[in-house]
């Protein structure tokens, strides 16, 4: 699978149409690593110039500033844009909304003012050029769907119609959640939730949420975010529904049926 990274395009003297922001989950974590694949697939099926930085990309701070450590985002975020604007980045895209919202709403005030695209909107957009094309439906077609929306790509950007938009796509049956949209219940992964436990007295929330994903009667939950991937497969594991049912980012639902 060929990945170039920004040092291996800029000695070659070439510039990418996006630099594609990994993250620490997609770089590091098993399973959203297959999401980050997926959508290095698609670009490269439809022949997007892209790089990553590679070796050279730090988190973007997000958890720690969630987590209330303000000296240590301000490091994090000074070195990553410090080599951003090195390279001279324009455009970014990335399949995290944690890192899609800090590089977006909260690098500019550190001085990184780039133009931060997040997955969904980026996939929709190669829809609706045309440049992506699902083969006969997609291999969920007539499938039973219902979209989990993250707080960082919903309520914090408002970005809600394009996944959805992406998911149409595949030709499957679309099924809402009772509580979705601005009303979505959070998976319980935002604000460095996902690495700690729950308050004493308190209901997991993942399986609350998992909960209302399976009253659909959807075999696949379709996400846009690695940690909402992550909270919401726990929550299946839990309620013993992994053989009939499935989460999927939307790459990976668009990756197999192109």
């Amino acid at each position: 699978m060929q990945v170039p990274t920004m040092a291996e395009l800029m000695a070659s003297g070439e510039q990418p149409e996006i630099l594609f922001w990994v993250g620490c989950a997609g770089s590091f974590d098993q399973r959203a690593q297959k999401i980050t694949k997926a959508f290095v697939h698609i670009l490269n099926t439809v022949g997007v110039r892209f790089a990553i930085l590679g070796k050279e990309e730090m988190c973007t701070g997000d958890p720690v500033r969630r987590a209330g450590n303000e000296f240590m985002f301000q490091m994090m975020a000074y070195q990553n844009i410090q080599i951003l604007n090195g390279y001279g980045i324009k455009k970014i895209v990335t399949t995290c909304p944690h890192c899609f919202n800090t590089l977006k709403n909260e690098y500019p005030e550190l001085g990184g003012n780039y133009e931060v695209v997040h997955h969904a909107t980026y996939l929709q957009e190669l829809i609706d050029a045309g440049k992506v094309r699902v083969t006969d439906g997609g291999s969920y077609k007539g499938k039973k769907i219902t979209f989990h929306d993250s707080c960082y790509l919903g309520r914090a950007n408002n970005i809600y119609e394009a996944p959805r938009k992406v998911l149409e796509a595949l030709d499957a049956e679309l099924v809402e959640m009772k509580r979705c949209r601005s009303n979505g219940l959070c998976c319980g992964a935002g604000g460095a939730q996902m690495f700690k436990e729950e308050e004493k007295g308190t209901t997991r929330v993942n399986w609350e949420r998992t909960a209302e994903a399976i009253e659909t009667g959807a075999t696949v939950v379709a996400s846009a975010c690695p940690f909402c991937n992550t909270m919401m497969t726990d929550g299946i594991k839990n309620k013993e529904k992994e053989d009939s049912m499935q989460v999927l980012d939307i790459a990976e639902l668009i990756a197999s049926s192109i």
